[in-house]
Formats: C-alpha cells, structure tokens, sequence
C-alpha cells in the first residue's frame, strides 16, 4: 500500500515541502473561479435574453399600437363604406322612384307621339300654308317698301318746293309788308296832319290812340257827336288810303278796344263786352262814312293790355281807348 504523498514527502526532503491544503484551496478557487465564470457567462446571457426581450416586447408593443392604429383605420373606413353603402342604397331607392317615374313619363311621352302623328299631316299643311303666306306677305312688304322709297323720294322734292316757295313767299310778305309799311307810313303822316295837336289823340308806336273820354260816356258804347266828328277825317283818310293801296296788296284796319280795370255798372256783363261793343261802333261809323268793310276788323281786350301802371285816375283815362292799326290781313 503506497504510502500518502505527504509521508513521501517527509520522506523525501526533510527540508522545505509543498502544504496538501494549497493544492486543495487551488483547486477549489478554481472551482469558485469556474462556477464565478460560469455565472457570470450566465448571466451576461440572462441579460442578453432580457434585453432582446425587452426590444422584442417594444417591437411587439408598437406593432401592438400600428395594427390597433390600423383597426381604428378601418373600422373608420367600414364606418364610412356603411356610410356611402347607406347613402347608395337611398340612391337607389330615388333612382327606383325616379325610374318609376320615367317609365310613367315614357308611357306619356309614347301616347302624346302617337297623337303628335295623327296631328303632323295636318301640321304639316299649316306650315306650308304658313309659308306661303308668309311669301306673300314679303312681296307685298317689299311692293310698299318700293312704294316708300318713291314717296320718300316724292316728299323730299315736295319739301324742297315747300322750301323754295316757302322762300319765296317769305319774300313776297316780306316785300308787301315793306310797301305796306310804306302806305302806313303816309297815311300817319296824313293822320297827324289832319288831327294835328288834338287833345286826347296820341301816336303810341304804330298805332293812332283815342282817348274814350273823347268818344264815348262813361260806361257806354254809343259814339258821342263829338266823337264821330272827331273819327270823321280818319275815314276820310282811309277811303283815300283805299284808293290807293293796289288791290292785291292785303291789308285791314284793325280797330281795338281797351277799358280800364275798374268794374262795369252797366248793362254790358264785363269790361270784355265793353271794349268789343266800343271797337264795333268805330267799326260801324266807318262803315256809315263809306270805309269798305273788308277792310275793317274790330278787336276787344277788356282790361287786360294797359299802357298805363296803377290805377290812379289818370292812368285809367289812359288805359280807356281806343286804337288804330293799319295791318295786312
């Protein structure tokens, strides 16, 4: 039987020897050492697992988020295609009405055709008739738009005439206004030889004025004696005046009557009878001493074309008259 390896050694070498313990103690530490490595191999696995975990646990987290993200989406979208599949199915609904509807009109529509047929013949005539008396109704225009143009043409040759006569006779009046003028002017100077500075006889313009105090009453229409022999050599004087204006020269002598503003108390209704009945007594006198009635004209104004402002009594006295105008016809 082999002795043990410390006998051996003590056996051996009496000096220094290697303990048994130490062998034991390195051993075991480097079991200790092992069993740390080992540990620590594991649990730097452990770890690894952990974290891969974890990441695979992140990853699995956020495609938790993306599909209930993505279910949201479509459950979003099914809500919405229920939505339009709603909506479609009362489309569909109207479309049906409208279909109805149109088959209603379509079923109209094929029975006013078929009478719209039975009617076109006769359409048909109505239009050609139409036509043709539409045709006719064009010749006739374009007759009267020729008759037009040569009335037209007819009327711009009359208006040139009227304008040349026009001319013409503005020249003619023009030219016997002149030697009426001319007559009026010698028969004045007649006049005022003849009456010369009688009281109450005044020349207003081209017109001899009387005073009615010197003809009439007051309020009458009856020349007074001193009236008439105060009128008595105008006559005499138009009668001459007569003979010598030539004949187609036309011309009248216009006696108008004037009152004054104040009102009448006589049996004449107005100051308007008053002056008219005055001028037609001149009128008749003249007539009496042989003056040619077509060439008098009487003429009444009433109050209503004084000469004279206010109503004093001197302008009333003048504004009550009676005047002489020698005038074309």
């Amino acid at each position: 039987m082999p002795a043990p390896r410390f006998a051996r050694f003590q056996d051996a070498d009496n000096g220094d020897h290697w303990p048994g313990f130490v062998d034991a103690l390195a051993t075991l530490l480097l079991v200790i050492v092992f069993l740390l490595s080992i540990f620590v191999a594991g649990q730097f696995a452990l770890s690894r697992a952990l974290t891969n975990r974890d990441t695979q646990l992140a990853d699995l987290n956020a495609r938790l988020a993306a599909l209930a993200e993505e279910l949201a989406l479509e459950e979003n979208q099914n809500e919405r295609l229920r939505g339009r599949v709603r909506r479609m199915e009362a489309t569909i609904g109207e479309l049906e009405t409208d279909l109805a509807a149109a088959q209603d009109f379509g079923s109209d529509m094929s029975r006013r055709l078929a009478e719209e047929r039975e009617i076109s013949d006769e359409a048909m005539r109505a239009v050609a008739l139409l036509n043709e008396q539409m045709a006719a109704l064009r010749d006739q225009i374009a007759a009267l738009n020729a008759a037009l143009e040569a009335s037209e043409a007819r009327a711009e040759d009359a208006e040139a005439q009227v304008v040349n006569l026009g001319r013409r006779l503005n020249a003619a009046l023009a030219e016997r206004a002149a030697e009426l003028a001319v007559y009026r002017s010698e028969f004045f100077g007649r006049l005022q030889a003849v009456l010369g500075n009688r009281t109450g006889v005044r020349v207003v313009g081209d017109r001899f004025v009387f005073e009615t105090d010197v003809l009439f009453p007051s309020g009458s229409a009856a020349l007074s004696p001193e009236g008439r022999e105060s009128l008595r050599p105008i006559a005499e004087a138009i009668i001459q005046l007569t003979d010598e204006i030539p004949e187609d020269l036309q011309w009248v002598m216009r006696i108008d009557g004037h009152t004054d503003p104040l009102p009448i108390r006589t049996t004449y209704p107005s100051n308007w009878h008053l002056s008219a009945a005055r001028a037609i007594s001149v009128v008749t006198w003249f007539e009496e001493l042989g003056v040619p009635s077509e060439n008098l004209l009487a003429a009444g104004f009433g109050e209503h074309q004084p000469i004279a402002e206010g109503r004093s009594a001197e302008a009333n006295a003048r504004n009550r008259r009676i005047e002489l105008k020698l005038t074309s016809r």
